[in-house]
């Protein structure tokens, strides 16, 4: 073969390699944008028309989402907030259930009772009428936040300015934990012998800087807290992930976090802010988040390959 030949031949072969190389380069892209598209949730509906929805949970009995509805200013003893029923599709069954209650945020339930935070007040929910049996005053407490159940019934509170962990055990509802490590404790979830936190740290406000907080672990047994990862936000609501992990909303930046097991914090959507007290129904892959300042409960659906609805626009206010 001439040497003009091989020459040509090897001009050519080095050209199919770059084109190659280019290929494989391209696929990965398109793999890893694919990969990166089917983790970001979907906006599957909205149930709008609420009062500062704060909290929502499943009631597996009879299919329907309880959400917590503050009506009012946060604190405030008006006598204002209730609960709503609402379907797992969007459809509000009843805005007004649950009435008698003042600034009502977290919720748990256990044996078809709803334990309510309601200020300084747990206050215990029919799940079948909606009517109020009875109330646990927090002596001392300012603001009840969240709430989390045992699966032996034990009902965990938390008290984000005291920096201290309520709970209710065999009738007796008292300080279990004090610790100023919490940094403000919002968020609760009892998981595998621990209750894992998410705490709101500090907002910025006039005379203040904004501190960020993260997720916590204490030990049920011997009440000792151990950090899980950095701080990410001014945490709220909080979630287990089937597979290891958590999710978060930042209340105060508006955003739901995806939170690996040793603790490394991905963003998934930027919200509105009021981002409140999630809920994450396995089962549907379906995040549902009260948007309190918008006065809606969001679902949004995880895996789902539309990146051009994944994302919800910003609303300045």
């Amino acid at each position: 073969m001439p040497y003009s030949a091989l020459k040509a031949m090897a001009s050519a072969m080095s050209r199919l390699g770059r084109l190659n190389c280019l290929t494989v380069g391209l696929t990965c892209f398109l793999i890893a944008s694919s990969a990166a598209y089917a983790q970001t949730p979907v906006l599957e509906w909205e149930a709008k028309g609420l009062a500062q929805p704060e909290s929502v949970i499943y009631d597996p009995v009879t299919d329907v989402l309880f959400v917590t509805n503050i009506n009012g200013a946060v604190m405030q003893k008006d006598g204002n907030g209730f609960i709503s029923r609402i379907k797992p599709d969007g459809t509000i069954l009843k805005r007004s259930w649950a009435k008698g209650i003042n600034s009502p945020t977290g919720m748990g339930l256990y044996d078809r009772t709803l334990y309510v935070a309601d200020v300084d007040t747990l206050v215990e929910v029919s799940a079948a009428s909606g009517s109020i049996e009875k109330r646990h005053k927090a002596k001392g407490a300012i603001f009840l936040n969240d709430v989390a159940v045992a699966e032996d019934g034990t009902v965990y509170v938390s008290d984000t300015p005291m920096n201290t962990i309520w709970r209710l055990k065999d009738g007796v509802f008292e300080p279990w934990l004090t610790d100023d490590v919490l940094n403000g404790p919002n968020g609760l979830l009892v998981q595998d012998g621990k209750l894992v936190v998410a705490s709101l740290g500090r907002m910025k406000s006039v005379g203040q800087e904004r501190e960020p907080a993260g997720l916590y672990a204490i030990d049920i047994e011997d009440k000792s807290v151990k950090p899980l990862g950095k701080p990410i936000g001014n945490l709220d609501g909080l979630g287990a992930l089937e597979a290891g992990g958590y999710l978060v909303t930042d209340w105060a930046d508006g955003a739901l976090y995806k939170v690996d097991v040793k603790g490394k914090a991905d963003q998934l959507i930027d919200l509105n802010q009021g981002s409140a007290d999630l809920l994450y129904l396995s089962d549907k892959k379906l995040v549902l988040i009260p948007m309190m300042l918008d006065n809606t409960l969001a679902a949004y659906k995880l895996g789902a390959a539309q990146p051009d609805t994944a994302k919800k626009p910003k609303q300045k206010k």
